[in-house]
């Protein structure tokens, strides 16, 4: 008898499990931070056709600082107005009862967009190419297969502890049977919440079936599951999802529509008298996607729906109904799909001391209405992948990873709980008059609709206490210490995101987004808001501090690794509020606040004043961020642009204090 050959084996920092946003997220945080790591694909390509769409406020952000939000901003359709469509009271027409706003005026430096997630997706794996080097590429056709933690070794920094057995694809069983309905237009129904049963079972016992496919073992220090609603990785963790579904189910079609209706290229919600709901999304190049709810299909007494019955026929006929009587039609349908709205949680996003974690689908499931599936899911892996690849690089303790199972479960939460009232309202008859209690009222729909866009922005994120984020726990004292250092910049809440206001470059006048200078690059930020430079008296308290900051016990040298640049893990910005041309960056500002390197000169990129540009106004940032003019403050800001902490100059104690508890310092204290 011939001996079987044993299977390939290696190592790896972290392995991703999934290549859809989320995944790609987390690994364009690997190629960002220079962390050896891989990802793997059930599926033999990326998106061609479908899925989500919506690209919020906060979710843009991010990529600006990952460096492609050009691409998207100038490919996507842009979305500036929703429109309120209702039965007439009078006369029970379809009528336009109400404009809004698609983005809240003011939050951002930009609005909600819509781009095929195909292209995103396309975006990512050019950045992930470029900043790894080409080390990092998604593995297609590759399975999990086995999942092994050795509970000895999850507390030892240098092990890898995780063991999980690959199974390389065919390129039949690689490939998504799309067509389940038998349309020839390309369906995501094999991705949607109506397919009830996982795939990766009988797509193993076919591959282990034939002739021994290719098994590798790889042994890795971190995991992260991104493998979508029906998570291989969740399962394999013995989690299941919390909650439960709805009997509404809603079709989606994105066509090139031919139409009288007046508002297809604005997001429009439409309430019939009778025949259920419709949303409209203005895509790029010309289409349309259509949410329609349908009426016509309706769970069995299991809480199931027969997909069956399900075509793009049926969908549209649906639309139809809806917006008469307006008149629609199409010739080019790209893609359909249809979902049963449930909302459901994981009950945790971590397992095994934080070694293996899950993101986006994976943990949390909801309606795609609000446009937070793409969203919440990149911006889990946003929280996670900088956590995880500082601890791989040895820069923080393993001790700040439980804050994303702390943080991203409470959106997660706060998401179910919004996105259960927005669908009920969205699925729900409009109320014929005020004496209808069965209806849903259009007023309440439509202030639904407001306070939703300042949740679905990612803008109202709020982290709670941890070491990350310096804020008093619940019933543990320190309330009036914490509302003095926040009183020092009212508009920069710690625990949400940093916002943007237009500052200039002291050294050239260029006006810049303030949030352009957080690049997505793993540093930390401390912003020295140095208030009136030209003062004499505040003119010593920016001195001291600096000298407090280059001090042989400071944080700033000893999170550094030796041999490496002094901003290398913690950069200083400096923002003042004296008048630039009376102002002199090498006679006013201290070297460490613009440092000198041998062989390039000064640093020009750190020093900005809050002053009107020639071409571009008055940011104003000062008043913005609440912060006064004169005395200034220091604001300490996590990798993902997040405040973490806020002090006067004088308590650099507090400072060394916050860094003490997020980063590796090295030396005695």
């Amino acid at each position: 008898m011939g001996s079987e050959i044993a299977p390939k084996e290696s190592n790896v920092d972290v392995l991703i499990i999934g290549a859809g946003p989320a995944g790609l997220m987390a690994a364009c945080w690997m190629a960002h931070l220079g962390v050896h790591a891989r990802i793997i694909d059930k599926r033999n390509t990326k998106i061609v056709c479908g899925q989500a769409d919506g690209l919020q406020c906060r979710s843009l952000e991010i990529l600006d600082a990952l460096g492609f939000a050009d691409r998207v901003w100038k490919e996507a359709n842009h979305m500036i107005e929703i429109c309120m469509w209702n039965p007439d009271p009078a006369t029970g027409q379809l009528h336009r009862s109400g404009r809004i706003p698609d983005t809240i005026v003011g939050l951002s430096r930009f609005q909600q967009i819509v781009l095929h997630q195909g292209r995103i997706e396309r975006f990512f794996l050019d950045n992930i190419k470029k900043y790894s080097r080409g080390e990092i590429e998604v593995e297609r056709g590759v399975l999990p297969e086995a999942l092994e933690v050795d509970e000895q070794k999850v507390e030892d920094d240098a092990a890898y502890p995780v063991t999980v057995r690959l199974r390389a694809l065919s390129d039949e069983e690689a490939t998504p049977a799309q067509q389940l309905s038998g349309s020839k237009v390309p369906d995501g129904l094999f991705r949607s919440n109506l397919v009830y049963e996982d795939d990766e079972e009988d797509l193993l016992k076919k591959s282990q079936a034939r002739a021994p496919g290719e098994v590798e073992v790889v042994h890795a220090k971190y995991v992260i599951g991104c493998d979508g609603a029906r998570s291989w990785t969740r399962r394999a963790l013995g989690l299941e999802l919390e909650g439960e579904a709805t009997d509404f189910i809603w079709g989606v079609i994105d066509i090139i529509p031919i139409t009288d209706f007046p508002d297809i290229r604005m997001r429009c919600a439409i309430h019939s008298a009778n025949d259920g709901s419709l949303m409209v999304i203005p895509r790029e190049n010309r289409m349309v996607r259509l949410y329609i709810q349908l009426k016509e299909v309706t769970p069995d007494a299991s809480g199931r729906a027969d997909r069956s019955k399900i075509t793009p026929e049926l969908i549209f006929s649906a639309a139809q109904k809806i917006i008469s009587p307006y008149k629609i039609d199409y010739e080019y349908c790209d893609w359909w799909t249809a979902y049963q709205i449930g909302q459901r949680v994981s009950p945790s996003f971590s397992a095994h001391s934080s070694r293996i974690f899950l993101t986006g689908d994976a943990v949390h499931t909801h309606s795609p209405k609000a446009g937070q599936g793409m969203n919440i899911s990149m911006q889990d892996s946003f929280n996670l992948a900088w956590k995880v690849g500082l601890v791989v690089r040895g820069i923080c303790p393993r001790t700040i990873l439980p804050t994303y199972n702390d943080e991203r479960r409470q959106v997660a939460l706060e998401l179910i709980t919004f996105d259960h009232k927005f669908s009920a309202l969205f699925s729900g008859r409009p109320a014929k008059d005020v004496m209808d209690a069965e209806g849903v009222s259009m007023e309440e729909f439509k202030q639904a609709f407001l306070r939703g866009n300042l949740f679905a922005s990612g803008l109202s994120v709020d982290y709670g206490p941890s070491v990350l984020v310096a804020k008093p726990r619940e019933g543990g004292g320190g309330q009036e210490e914490f509302d003095k250092r926040q009183k020092l910049a009212t508009g920069l809440p710690i625990g949400m995101r940093f916002n943007s206001f237009k500052v200039l470059n002291q050294a050239c006048a260029r006006p810049w987004h303030f949030q352009e200078r957080l690049r997505a690059d793993g540093r930390f930020r401390v912003v020295l808001f140095a208030g009136n430079i030209l003062d004499a008296a505040q003119k010593i308290r920016v001195d001291r501090w600096c000298s407090q900051l280059v001090a042989p016990g400071s944080f700033h040298l000893r999170a550094t690794p030796k041999g490496d640049k002094s901003d290398s893990v913690v950069e200083v910005l400096t923002i003042h509020s004296a008048k630039r041309i009376e102002t002199e960056l090498l006679r006013d500002f201290p070297e460490v606040l613009h440092p000198f390197d041998e062989h390039t000169g000064w640093d020009y990129n750190k020093v900005f004043v809050d002053e009107e540009s020639y071409h571009e106004g008055f940011g104003d940032a000062y008043t913005k961020y609440g912060v006064d003019r004169e005395k200034g403050c220091v604001v300490a800001v996590r990798p993902d642009q997040y405040v973490g902490w806020i002090g006067e100059l004088e308590d650099f104690e507090g400072l060394q204090g916050y860094f003490k508890g997020c980063l590796v310092l090295r030396g005695e204290d």
